[in-house]
């Protein structure tokens, strides 16, 4: 019989621990249970070095001590629920998640599928239902509580066109504050992105105001949630800069 490994991650020891307990007497489950984001990370990185990776996680929706949906999480710090999520789809994206709710939040559900979630279940459900959808997602499917349906689709609708609107001002910026932009995505301020670049603080700080301006926002949080939604990514900061004729050109950490 194929076993499916569970992990469940949720700041309320109680909860994460009963749940592990009933979801282990099934004979084709292994589990093992993890109060906060960093804490998971490290178990799914310990089970994949042994060889042993997860099929499936279930993560709190509520999992405290991380930054808002959209944020960048401190490396090594907290991470909430929906980051985690987006963290896991990215670095592990052999490994379903489903998220469990308090209560039913068409926002939140829409944001956890956007970073990868294969299901949104409510924490009171039957042990019988969530097993139906932990198969389920391993089955390549997505699980939504019928009442969320058409308030995610509205979200998720909504969503897009912010994104596509976003899109748009973002390819307004020059290559140049597409960089710069890609630095304050990383969470670098004026004097990180002046040394990374090879520019004065000055033409940093010019740069910087050119693409509030143009992105129609005032302050570079907001800034970021636009890059954001519009796709881009933070500036890979392992990576080496070099300059050639006014160009930015990126190489790995391994150089030939």
């Amino acid at each position: 019989m194929a076993r499916i490994r569970v992990l469940v991650v949720d700041d309320h020891r109680i909860f994460a621990e009963s749940l592990a307990a009933a979801l282990a007497a099934e004979p084709d489950v292994d589990v093992a249970a993890a109060g906060s984001g960093p804490a998971a990370l490290r178990c799914l990185d310990r089970a994949a070095t042994e060889g042993r990776a997860y099929d499936v996680m279930l993560v709190d929706a509520e999992l405290g001590g991380g930054p808002p949906v959209g944020g960048v999480p401190h490396q090594g710090g907290p991470v909430d629920g929906i980051s985690l999520v987006a963290g896991v789809r990215e670095g592990r994206p052999g490994v379903r998640t489903v998220v469990l709710a308090e209560r039913d939040d068409p926002r939140r559900a829409a944001a956890a599928l956007q970073a990868g979630a294969c299901g949104w279940v409510a924490k009171d459900c039957s042990l019988q239902r969530l097993l139906a959808v932990i198969r389920g997602v391993l089955r390549g499917e997505t699980h939504l509580p019928p009442a969320l349906l058409t308030g995610v689709l509205r979200e998720l609708t909504a969503a897009r066109k912010h994104r596509t609107e976003s899109e748009l001002l973002v390819e307004s910026l020059t290559p140049r504050e597409r960089e710069v932009l890609r630095c304050m995505v990383a969470g670098l301020g004026r004097k990180a992105v002046a040394e990374r670049l090879y520019l004065s603080p000055h033409t940093v700080r010019t740069h910087m105001q050119n693409v509030l301006g143009k992105l129609g926002v005032h302050s570079t949080l907001a800034a970021v949630a636009l890059a954001r939604r519009a796709g881009v990514g933070p500036v890979d900061l392992t990576s080496e800069v070099v300059v050639l004729t006014g160009d930015v050109v990126e190489r790995g950490s391994q150089l030939a």
